[in-house]
């Protein structure tokens, strides 16, 4: 893997997948923020900015890398470094694996919470894929009417902290004055000191996430409160 953007490169094997296309090219002065969580060219609730950093995130996680070459007018190429790994014994789950397993498996409800409209059909796929049933309020106000006087609706809560209207702490509060033991997943991509301190002890997840990180904090918060 050869040194790309300032990290240094590696003389171990890896895999390289390149995508090219034949497209508008990519502008030097957006070129050098494509990896940036939230950063887009697109208009105001057309695109989340949150494809490309979660490439990045994912190759830079495994050991690896993401490379790009561009020509305005002409195209572009990104190409992705992963290393290669020899091939795992298949060993039993860890103990938090299996919970994660048993978890996803059955047809707990979720209710998700989120404005932005791409975030929320993302956030919306993952859990699904993961095997839960969701339901998607697009504002506090909306989820606190599906949940009920009770908030019984769902076994958990998968929340945006800043949304129009009511906060996404303020909901969890009030979801958790009508049910104390309701599971609630935070999760805001804004603030590095909200991630440590400002979450009220609700289990936090900072976005961009993956689906694997989705799994573990909704498995955990389920299990903690369950």
């Amino acid at each position: 893997m050869p040194p790309i953007r300032g990290h240094a490169g590696s003389g171990q094997a890896f895999v390289a997948v390149a995508l090219a296309d034949t497209g508008t090219g990519i502008a030097p002065e957006v070129l050098e923020h494509i990896f940036e969580p939230f950063f887009t060219t697109k208009e105001v609730g057309k695109g989340t900015g949150l494809g490309l950093s979660q490439v990045f995130g994912f190759a830079k996680q495994s050991g690896g890398n993401v490379d790009v070459s561009t020509v305005v007018g002409e195209g572009t190429v990104f190409t992705l470094y992963l290393p290669e790994v020899k091939a795992e014994k298949t060993k039993e789950p860890a103990k938090e694996e299996a919970v994660d397993l048993i978890l996803e498996k059955g047809k707990r409800r979720v209710l998700v919470v989120e404005d932005n409209l791409e975030v929320g059909k993302f956030a919306n796929q993952i859990l699904q894929d993961l095997g839960y049933e969701t339901v998607w309020a697009t504002n506090a106000e909306e989820a606190l009417d599906l949940a009920g006087p009770d908030a019984m609706a769902f076994d958990a809560v998968f929340s945006d902290v800043v949304m129009p209207g009511i906060s996404g702490i303020a909901l969890a509060k009030e979801l958790r004055r009508r049910r104390e033991n309701l599971p609630v997943v935070l999760t805001s991509g804004y603030s590095e000191e909200l991630a440590h301190s400002g979450h009220e002890g609700f289990e936090f997840l900072s976005k961009p996430y993956s689906a694997d990180q989705v799994s573990r904090v909704l498995s955990r918060a389920i299990v903690r409160t369950g």
